[in-house]
């Protein structure tokens, strides 16, 4: 398998909803998404990911499901869907698409059925005739959800559900769930996608009921739906929403199969080290997150779709994040995380937004943008829980003034115009982020210094996470500046949230 479009590219997040408007209704959909295809190829993308579109009543976002192998009528159809693959492979980007495999709407035929009491599609949920007695742990969404066991009046007993009680969990266990889902990730491969973001997988492999206490080989069954996947397209992905300590990342992986993982980890240390303006957390965190096999690789981001998640931070780290761009209880969420976009969260400044990016450009790992962030998109906290950043994409001014894309493609000085060249740049140094890395010592604490080998290429990635000046304190005269907030010439310092990518000439 060629790993190599999945390390070298850029992954560009969107919800069909909200990203482009193709007939008027004030709904996105896949003809409005075809249509900005050459935006997103102009962007330097080379993958999307699609977040749920399937049929669905929108309850979260799309990730109720009732129908695995339609399109939601608000989108367009699976002709639309099909056209929309084929216009992005014109243009050299591939699609992932969410895989679902945790749970289904409460509305989906397979639990109507097993609410009637049909025998085969009971078994395809768990259920309990008596509330268990730990109903009330492991809930995801405290202050939203009470429990997640939920009594069904038709059918006479508790069923479980991780997430809200409308999402009722899919038993992994049951051989015959594990074949209706191979059949869904064969569909979908055959419409011509190059794999799947699967779906909260830890939640996936946990144990569920008093009869299923033990998780098991249920990292063989990921392993078989990666099987599966790969003799459908060859060089198809996993990419994988798992949350997890260091010492379980192996099993994801290795037996579990999945070819990639969300740095969930540096994603939380990054933000330390931008509230404390110390380099020494990313350094932490890319110790702990290093030594992954060779044809695995990290999906590194900065902010998604969900909230900004501190769960893995001390009290007192989580309390520096919080205070430095969540102070406001209502910008909070669950008490472990941040509802907010990119750049509300620095404050627009675009110092700050350059930093964060060229970091994300630079650290190991694959680049995951979301929509919109590349413009500087708000949020608005108004809107309850998660929703308040994922507001419709902004292509054309407004009364609000909102940052757009239409007035920064006329304006060469703004961040969309920066984020591109960044884009191409990162392209003409394609060791960043794929490459063997190493620390680099320096003299000042708020600088993070990355040097990148290979056999024909030699490049440093500095960032200075402080607002003052810093000195680097490394002897750079081998090495010329490709890409940086300024010309430094041969100086080895850096501005205040300053950045350096060099070449050795």
């Amino acid at each position: 398998m060629d790993d190599r479009w999945y390390k070298n590219g850029l992954i560009y997040e969107l919800s069909v909803r909200t990203f482009a408007d193709g007939n008027g209704d004030g709904i996105g959909d896949f003809r409005g998404l075809s249509k900005r295809l050459d935006y997103l190829a102009a962007l330097g993308v080379t993958t999307v990911w699609l977040s749920p579109f399937y049929d669905s009543p929108w309850r979260d976002d799309g990730y109720d499901i009732t129908d695995f192998y339609g399109v939601h009528p608000d989108f367009g159809d699976l002709g639309d869907f099909v056209r929309f693959v084929e216009h992005a492979d014109d243009r050299g980007i591939r699609v992932l698409v969410d895989l679902v495999l945790n749970h289904t709407s409460d509305e989906h035929p397979w639990f109507q059925a097993a609410r009637a009491g049909d025998p085969r599609f009971r078994d395809f949920y768990v259920w309990a005739d008596e509330r268990p007695a730990d109903a009330e742990k492991g809930i995801v969404f405290p202050g939203v959800q009470t429990t997640t066991w939920s009594y069904d009046r038709k059918a006479r007993r508790y069923y479980f559900h991780r997430f809200y009680d409308f999402q009722p969990d899919l038993d992994i266990t049951n051989p015959e769930v594990r074949e209706e889902m191979e059949k869904v990730i064969g569909f979908w491969a055959q419409l011509g996608i190059s794999g799947y973001r699967m779906d909260a997988v830890p939640f996936l492999i946990e144990p569920v009921s008093a009869t299923n206490t033990s998780p098991g080989p249920v990292f063989d069954y990921l392993h078989g739906f990666r099987k599966y996947l790969s003799w459908r397209v060859g060089d198809a992905v996993l990419l994988g929403e798992a949350n997890v300590e260091r010492d379980e990342v192996a099993d994801y992986y290795g037996v579990g199969g999945l070819h990639m993982l969300f740095n969930f980890p540096l994603d939380q240390h990054l933000w330390l080290a931008f509230a404390r303006g110390e380099a020494q957390p990313i350094r932490d965190a890319l110790a702990e997150t290093a030594g992954i096999p060779g044809t695995d690789q990290w999906a590194t981001f900065i902010r998604n779709h969900d909230e900004l998640d501190l769960g893995r931070l001390s009290d007192e780290e989580r309390a520096d994040v919080f205070k430095a761009f969540a102070p406001r209880k209502s910008m909070q969420l669950y008490g472990r995380g941040i509802r907010r976009r990119l750049s509300p969260m620095l404050g627009g400044d675009r110092r700050r937004l350059e930093l964060a990016f060229s970091l994300l450009l630079t650290l190991p790992g694959t680049p995951v943008v979301y929509y919109g962030d590349e413009i500087g998109m708000g949020d608005d906290l108004s809107l309850p829980e998660r929703n308040a950043v994922r507001m419709p994409m902004q292509w054309t001014p407004n009364r609000n003034k909102a940052p757009n894309v239409a007035d920064q493609q006329r304006d060469p000085g703004s961040l969309l115009s920066w984020f591109q060249r960044a884009v191409t740049m990162r392209k003409q140094c394609a060791e960043y982020g794929n490459g063997e890395w190493e620390p680099v010592k320096v003299a000042d604490d708020a600088v993070l210094a990355l040097r990148y080998r290979s056999a024909n290429d030699e490049l440093l990635a500095l960032h200075n996470l402080g607002e003052d000046e810093a000195r680097v304190g490394l002897r750079l005269g081998d090495f010329v500046d490709v890409f940086a907030n300024r010309d430094y010439g041969r100086a080895s310092r850096l501005d205040g949230y300053g950045y350096r990518w060099l070449r050795r000439t």
